[in-house]
């Protein structure tokens, strides 16, 4: 196997990994999880006592019929 075989096959394997974005989409998906599982986190700590308040309202007026 001489070297420009393998140079060959190294730049044929990088332009077909270049090429290839099927990998893309998840990551970009995965990505906005992450961003959307972060902002969830962060609503619920920054509104836990008016949550808090509106639960113990309802389960009052529940308990009240």
């Amino acid at each position: 196997m001489d070297l420009t075989c393998v140079v060959g096959g190294a730049a044929h394997a990088a332009r077909r990994l270049a090429r290839d974005e099927s990998g893309q989409g998840t990551t970009e998906y995965a990505i906005l999880v992450g961003v959307l599982v972060v902002i969830a986190i962060l609503a619920i700590i920054a509104f836990r006592d008016k949550v808090a308040e509106l639960w113990d309202a309802i389960a009052n007026g529940i308990n009240s019929l």
